[in-house]
């Protein structure tokens, strides 16, 4: 053999050997993958009933997967992601499923135009009501729009526990069957507002134990819905639209929020002081349970999710405050609201 075959016979051989390594290579990652989400499907007990489903849902978890690593790469984040139980999720499928707020404008006869809060000017520079009994443990709305159901629950026990120094959890599949007040429509969206108004109207609402929650539809139960365990007087929205308003009321007790929550960032969020990014345009509603400071200095908001404990700090997250814009990071100082007991 000549020089020259010798050395194209060498090329030949490199790129034969590249293109195997890199197949194998390709077939090693796959393999990995395959593993990691077979791992995952047994941690958060899923299932499918159809082989061509699980491996749709596969491909969309490389994708969320592959998303969330690089993510956690940049190392210049003020919060990390993870493979929670929704990452076999698109962002689209999950905000169908999981966020929805919708407010309706209607007539309100159980509102008051003041704000009690207007002239505080003694407020702490923290605050956790976890720490001060007044919030519940976290709760999971499961694939049914009810979180606006959530957010004023878990306002009406947190001032029910400041008021009478007792905490109930209370139903909110009682607001979901029963609530239909103006156009709220339990699993398919609503707002707090219209949970507010029907407690009132209803003299009370149940204990959890007594109407307990099944993240579907349902008719409602006059029989349970008078057990009453707590009642409320009224309520009142958070006027000027701005965190300063916001931090006045959440100082005093928990506060109902709507934010923005689309992205891949929210659905992931597992730790740290969420920055974004994010839109204003609200289509999820929390509650505000706290503020304080991070380490670093970072102002920020300590808000309850209905999204289970695998998301974000054991259910909860930590949203930047005191931001440029007056409507607030996610626009969380544009639409809240809190029960008068």
């Amino acid at each position: 053999m000549t020089f020259a075959l010798k050395n194209k016979f060498l090329i030949f051989m490199l790129i034969v050997s590249g293109a195997l390594a890199s197949a194998s290579s390709r077939i090693l990652d796959e393999t990995i993958l395959a593993e990691k989400y077979k791992q995952w499907m047994v941690q958060h007990g899923r299932t499918y009933e159809m082989k061509e489903e699980e491996n749709m849902r596969f491909e969309i978890f490389k994708k969320n997967l592959e998303y969330i690593e690089n993510f956690n790469n940049m190392g210049n984040q003020t919060y990390k992601l993870s493979t929670n139980e929704y990452a076999d999720l698109t962002n689209e499928e999950f905000l169908a499923y999981y966020a929805g707020y919708k407010i309706f404008p209607s007539k309100i006869s159980f509102k008051t135009k003041r704000f009690k809060y207007e002239n505080l000017t003694n407020v702490p520079a923290s605050i956790d009501w976890r720490k001060k009994g007044a919030v519940t443990q976290i709760k999971d709305q499961g694939a049914c729009g009810s979180c606006w159901a959530f957010s004023a629950v878990a306002a009406v026990e947190g001032v029910i526990k400041i008021k009478t120094g007792q905490l109930f959890s209370l139903s909110e599949q009682q607001l979901v069957d029963c609530a239909r007040i103006h156009k709220t429509q339990g699993c398919y969206g609503g707002w707090m507002d219209d949970a507010f108004e029907y407690i009132v109207k209803n003299h009370g609402l149940a204990k959890e134990t007594k109407y307990p929650y099944t993240s579907k539809d349902g008719n409602c139960s006059h029989r349970k819905a008078a057990v009453r365990a707590v009642q409320i007087n009224g309520y009142e929205d958070v006027p000027h639209k701005d965190e300063e308003a916001l931090l006045k009321a959440a100082s005093q007790q928990p506060v109902s929020v709507c934010l923005n929550s689309k992205g891949p960032e929210f659905q992931f969020y597992s730790g740290g002081v969420f920055t974004g990014p994010c839109g204003t345009s609200l289509n999820h509603a929390v509650a505000i349970v706290g503020y304080g400071k991070s380490e670093d200095g970072t102002k920020y908001w300590l808000i309850k999710n209905s999204w289970g404990k695998s998301w974000g700090e054991s259910g909860y997250m930590r949203i930047k405050r005191d931001v440029a814009s007056k409507k607030g990071l996610c626009g969380i100082a544009k639409k809240s609201s809190y029960p008068v007991a």
